[in-house]
């Protein structure tokens, strides 16, 4: 594997989910991009357990781009898993990580190639300077995911950095050791506090198919980044417990007047919404509270976050030390769980 290392100068992986319509047109843009480069590379496509003809149209690639390499998930793990899987397994000095819509263009490559060996970089972030592409209510969301995550995570983070962008094989070992089971590269890579730099590019429409992450997406995406980022949601929950006691206190001395007064009666209203503030802010602490739990939860359990069904760089599937999969197949295998396993 440290041979193979060495000769292979970037690894570009590209997380698949039905893309059988943008993958002509993803080839004939990258492979020229990266046949330019004059260094061996391999392109490391992650089939997320796709439904469509995506599988055999990889598959029948191999035969003519002996530089990709395909790897396929047996379901449908996310986006983030997918990636996962390709940067455990990639085996570049450098690697890229692009999505397969061309939304981000594969010519910038080289580019961030450059700038990390000009400047002894680690990262290079690809950064959108132009988003007129996306839809109105995409670029508003988007602002305020990364101007709330840039809150949270800090100023580290560059602003409209999605996940193209180039890592050093430094970096990418220091992302491979971290515990993490629910990763989110947008936070976890500005973390690492290794040299970067930054590309800008402007962000074009999807080349095909439909987008690959909805509404529901976006904000399952923007849960994990906050939960797994900080704990200013919980801090939030502790405010919201201050602030509610003394609008409690406020409504308590409201109806000690109201009572002198003797206009009782009419304080229904006020206790009305006093109960529904009340309510309304324990459910809210509570869910932050399940939120944390339920990450502590699957920490406990230790199930890997995707599994990988076959590797063309290894169609017999060997024992990768970073595949959890992997290992437990070798401990299952082993004459020492056979004989476990053998009735007496």
């Amino acid at each position: 594997m440290t041979s193979e290392r060495t000769e292979t100068a970037l690894s570009v992986v590209i997380p698949m989910y039905n893309e059988e319509e943008a993958l002509p047109a993803l080839v004939a843009r990258l492979r020229p991009v990266l046949d330019g480069i004059g260094a061996p590379y391999e392109v490391l496509a992650v089939d997320d357990g796709s439904a469509d003809k995506t599988a055999e149209l990889l598959g029948d690639l191999r035969h003519v781009w002996p530089e990709l390499r395909v790897v396929r998930l047996r379901r449908n793990s996310g986006h983030q898993a997918a990636l996962t899987a390709g940067l455990h397994r990639a085996v570049g000095a450098y690697v890229a990580s692009i999505d397969a819509d061309l939304q981000d263009p594969p010519e910038k490559i080289p580019e961030m190639l450059a700038l990390a060996l000009e400047r002894d970089l680690d990262i290079v972030y690809g950064v959108r300077n132009d988003r007129s592409t996306d839809s109105g209510f995409k670029r508003r969301t988007a602002g305020v995911y990364y101007w709330m995550m840039r809150r949270l995570a800090g100023k580290q983070m560059p602003a409209q950095a999605g996940d193209f962008r180039l890592l050093s094989r430094e970096a990418v070992e220091a992302i491979k050791s971290l515990p993490d089971q629910q990763q989110v590269y947008r936070l976890l890579v500005p973390w690492l506090g290794f040299p970067s730099g930054e590309v800008h590019y402007q962000r074009d429409e999807r080349v095909a198919g439909e987008t690959k992450y909805p509404l529901s997406k976006m904000i399952r995406l923007a849960v994990d980044s906050v939960t797994g980022f900080s704990a200013a949601p919980l801090r939030l929950a502790t405010w919201l417990g201050v602030t509610s006691f003394f609008a409690c206190l406020g409504l308590l001395v409201f109806t000690v007047v109201a009572y002198v007064a003797g206009k009782t009666v009419p304080g229904w209203t006020s206790l009305f919404v006093g109960v529904l503030f009340i309510g309304a802010v324990q459910l809210i602490c509570v869910g932050l509270l399940g939120e944390y739990i339920g990450r502590i939860y699957t920490a406990v359990q230790r199930r890997p976050t995707y599994f990988v069904g076959y590797d063309s760089a290894d169609p017999a599937g060997p024992v990768g030390a970073a595949d959890p999969v992997d290992e437990l197949a070798v401990r299952l295998a082993s004459p020492r769980a056979v004989g476990r396993r053998t009735p007496a």
